[in-house]
């Protein structure tokens, strides 16, 4: 039998927890694509094997044994080989050494599963739908001593009950494994559907973030940029590049940017982000951008020792920001008065320019005036690149080019 798993599914056979308490509760949430139901319902079928489990595997809604995963966890057994040690009926799944399989939906049959006794392992799928009632009903069944329940889902809201209870402010119950897997965590990710992923990257960044790198659904009035698109572009020779730096360390990144404006847009080709920098690692970071070194770059005043240090270390050409009054406010303003085009290797620009958000009411939900102080290092960097253009008011390009990049091959400017 050769059987291969995602290796970031290797906690599903851990014996401790995150708290190293024993293990009660195994959670997985994560993106399209990163073999969550797939990698759950082997490791089941696994465990079911090795011994004599009594397992339920559940769903919010479950009108029938089609809306199971039974199907799956057929597949499962044949592609592992193990045919002979398990019995499928229309109903359940029984192995030869006293392992069963149940399945049922917790909202649509709560009575069954308010008397289902002795189970070993719960196996909730897309849990991102179960409702608090359902979790309250579940959790208090499945008592027997060691035995734990498994969450896998796609999240959609931080409101909904499974984020609130292994994502929350207040952390994930004891004895609990939480784990974020995505795309890029599963080699047998097929191509087919790295194809979708690509052209989701580059038509709708927000309907990416969501449903490939398991983010929530955003609100799409909170956004604060909605004037950008990702494509590949070529620098031309007669382009004024801008670059900002923002500092960071223990927690927040140190941050290069390089920009072009040209006319009406304002093309993002490089960019170079890490977290826990030293300082005497920062001209390596920077010099990641290609000809960093050539261009000016107007960095985060908050450093001045920072800043003196990078021109005694090969960019000569780095000054202060000037800052002011309400420069935030006006530098995102002015930054949303372009179309800007993302090279798609900017990948930490994309994320923030998806991400960065205006605060909302949290009694209302009404959408406030007021910037959220967070996914938000590259924008600051970026508004330092283009602080001297602002303050002169300048949005003519730089140099007249006659050709300004190819053309765009989608057509998504935000929602």
């Amino acid at each position: 039998m050769d059987v291969s798993l995602p290796e970031s599914f290797a906690f599903l056979w851990s014996e401790l927890a995150d708290d190293g308490k024993p293990v009660r509760y195994r959670a997985a949430h994560g993106g399209r694509g990163s073999a969550k139901s797939h990698s759950f319902a082997q490791a089941l079928i696994l465990k079911a094997a090795e011994q004599p489990l009594r397992i339920g595997c559940f769903r919010e809604i479950q009108k029938s044994i089609r809306d199971s995963v039974k199907r799956l966890l057929d597949d499962k057994i044949r592609d592992s080989g193990l045919e002979g040690a398990f019995i499928s009926t229309d109903t359940e799944i029984r192995g030869k050494n006293g392992s069963l399989f149940i399945f049922g939906g917790l909202r649509t049959n709560p009575d069954a599963v308010k008397s289902t006794e002795g189970l070993d392992i719960a196996a909730v799928f897309e849990a991102n739908r179960v409702s608090q009632r359902s979790l309250d009903l579940l959790i208090p069944t499945v008592r027997k001593p060691g035995s734990e329940l498994w969450f896998e889902w796609n999240p959609e809201n931080q409101s909904d009950p499974v984020d609130a209870m292994f994502r929350g402010p207040d952390g994930a119950p004891p004895g609990s494994i939480v784990r974020e897997v995505n795309w890029d965590d599963n080699p047998f990710f097929p191509e087919v559907l790295k194809q979708e992923l690509e052209w989701d990257r580059k038509r709708d960044p927000d309907k990416y973030a969501h449903i490939w790198e398991g983010g929530y659904l955003r609100n799409s009035e909170t956004r604060v940029f909605k004037n950008w698109r990702i494509d590949e572009f070529d620098i031309e020779p007669d382009w004024v590049l801008r670059q900002g730096a923002d500092w960071g360390y223990s927690i927040d990144p140190s941050v290069l940017v390089q920009c072009a404006i040209v006319g009406k847009t304002l093309y993002i080709p490089h960019e170079a982000y890490m977290v826990g920098c030293e300082i005497d690692a920062l001209p390596d970071l920077f010099m990641e951008v290609p000809n960093s070194e050539k261009w000016p770059i107007t960095a985060d005043s908050a450093r001045p020792e920072t800043i003196a240090y990078m021109r005694r270390h090969g960019f000569k050409r780095m000054f202060s920001a000037v800052k002011g009054a309400r420069s935030l406010e006006e530098g995102v303003e002015f930054l949303r008065s372009f179309d800007i085009v993302v090279h798609p290797r900017c990948k930490h620009t994309i994320d923030e320019l998806t991400h960065y958000s205006y605060k909302t009411d949290p009694l209302t939900g009404d959408v406030l005036p007021v910037l959220e102080d967070k996914n938000n290092h590259v924008i600051d960097a970026l508004r330092y690149a283009c602080e001297a253009a602002r303050r002169v008011s300048k949005t003519k390009p730089d140099k007249p080019s006659a050709k300004r990049g190819p053309p765009s091959t989608v057509s998504w400017m935000g929602a």
